[in-house]
């Protein structure tokens, strides 16, 4: 207990600093510009050479279908009976994924994750065959195909089994080449907008003065708590030489939204800067529940016959430790509230309930989020 209340103690000196100065972002830290963003890939394929630790057939029959299409597209065509016959363990269905970063040009290379989608206990070893990537209009970016780094590694017999980190996915880095590019507006009709990571308007008014104030001409307007038009040079190169300097302004955000996020699974609880906390009165006391079973073994007396009988003998302790009532002192800063927390004197599951019994009577100042 003594080490949680140091920690927390910790903790609000850190914020109170932090509070009393309040810190400068650049504008790159606080907004993205509209239209410059990644996309998600996605693709369908094989990963061969596994050393028997494949797919099980008869588990996963979509592994067969893609093995003898795939052999049809080469010219090989398999009867029936030889369909039938297929044991695939060096052959792996998986699933392949990629992140498309903006202003991503044709012969760009990638780095994918390959993961399993079978009943395959390993990729260590394996090749990914040539894989098509898709983005979410279903046209074809990018061609992944490479052999797999797998972070972990395994071993089994006689029935025991021993293994380090996760075997069903691998990397490949640089292991997908993008064919086709994304089409990009950025800076049409000479205007970018600018969109908070958080919709908030003194912040947004603040990053239009920044900006203006930078630049010294009003180029800059805000349309609404999240997006701000800015006017750009006509040329890409004094655009994108415009969008660097622009990106390095310093402004200093307004104080995000009082929010205490509270971990009922894991007791913990996690406040920012901007909680404050209103005088007022709490009393926690501990209620423990304690039961002993003993069993009690009933002898007979010799030569009369009887059994031995068993009993079970229980004891029940309840033990309630009285609390006495705490004031607490209003707190304006973090610091205060963590101190006033602290005073309590209870463990961060009792703090849960606490919490919530403050910000119903009106004396935590702060949204309470429940994960």
């Amino acid at each position: 207990m003594m080490n949680l209340c140091k920690f927390l103690l910790k903790i609000a000196l850190i914020a109170a600093v932090s509070a009393g100065s309040a810190q400068a972002e650049r504008i790159k830290d606080l907004a993205s510009i509209q239209g410059v963003r990644e996309n998600q890939l996605i693709g369908y394929g094989l990963v061969v050479g596994l050393d028997g630790s494949g797919d099980q057939t008869v588990l996963t029959p979509f592994t067969v279908q893609s093995i003898t299409n795939m052999l049809l597209n080469m010219g090989v065509s398999l009867s029936p009976s030889s369909i039938a016959l297929l044991q695939l363990k060096n052959v792996a269905a998986v699933m392949v994924t990629a992140t498309l970063p903006a202003f991503a040009q044709a012969g760009q290379l990638l780095d994918v994750t390959v993961s399993s989608m079978g009943s395959a206990k390993s990729l260590v070893g394996g090749t990914l065959l040539m894989a098509p990537l898709k983005g979410a209009d279903g046209q074809v970016y990018a061609m992944a195909q490479g052999s797999l780094v797998v972070g972990g590694i395994g071993a089994a017999a006689s029935g025991s089994k021993a293994q380090v980190n996760h075997l069903s996915v691998g990397v490949i880095s640089g292991g997908a080449t993008v064919e086709r590019t994304v089409a990009n507006t950025l800076g049409q009709d000479n205007i970018v907008r600018l969109e908070l990571n958080e919709t908030d308007f003194a912040t947004a008014s603040r990053v239009v003065e920044a900006i203006n104030r930078h630049f010294g001409t009003t180029i800059a307007a805000a349309l609404d708590g999240r997006v701000i038009q800015v006017h750009t040079p006509i040329g890409s190169n004094d655009r994108v030489s415009f969008l660097g300097s622009l990106e390095g302004i310093d402004v200093t955000p307004a104080l995000t939204e009082a929010r205490v996020i509270m971990n009922a699974r894991t007791g913990s609880v996690v406040m920012n800067q901007s909680v404050t906390l209103l005088p007022c009165a709490v009393s926690h006391g501990n209620l423990t529940i304690t039961i002993n079973t003993e069993p009690s073994v009933s002898q007979p007396a010799p030569l009369s016959q009887g059994t031995t009988a068993v009993t079970q003998t229980s004891q029940i302790d309840i033990s309630s430790q009285p609390g006495a009532v705490a004031l607490l002192k209003g707190g304006a800063s973090l610091a205060d509230v963590v101190k006033a927390l602290n005073s309590i004197g209870a463990t961060p599951q009792d703090l849960l309930a606490i919490l919530q019994a403050m910000k119903s009577s009106g004396a935590l100042r702060a949204q309470l989020d429940i994960i």
